[in-house]
């Protein structure tokens, strides 16, 4: 299965609702929180080209964007082909 990150902050109801929708469709994730862990903010700043708001989400290094890109990619049927690749 693959690789899912998730950046975060303590406080964000967005991002728990995506880890909320990623425990409900049974995809395992990593969750980085970037508002405690400069080394995350670094990174996803690096992966998304500077992207400044959150959640950030990527599959296997790729970045795909946050919560409205994930659930697109669901309703598309293309999150399965994805995390089963």
């Amino acid at each position: 299965m693959a690789r899912v990150k998730i950046y975060s902050t303590a406080r964000c109801p967005i991002c728990d609702k995506t880890k909320t929708l990623l425990d409900k469709w049974k995809i395992p994730y990593e969750e980085a929180k970037v508002d405690s862990n400069h080394g995350a903010l670094r990174e996803m700043s690096e992966l998304t080209q500077g992207a400044r708001t959150v959640p950030q989400i990527a599959i296997d290094g790729k970045w795909i964007g946050g919560f409205s890109e994930l659930t697109m990619m669901h309703m598309d049927d293309e999150l399965d082909e994805l995390v089963e690749a």
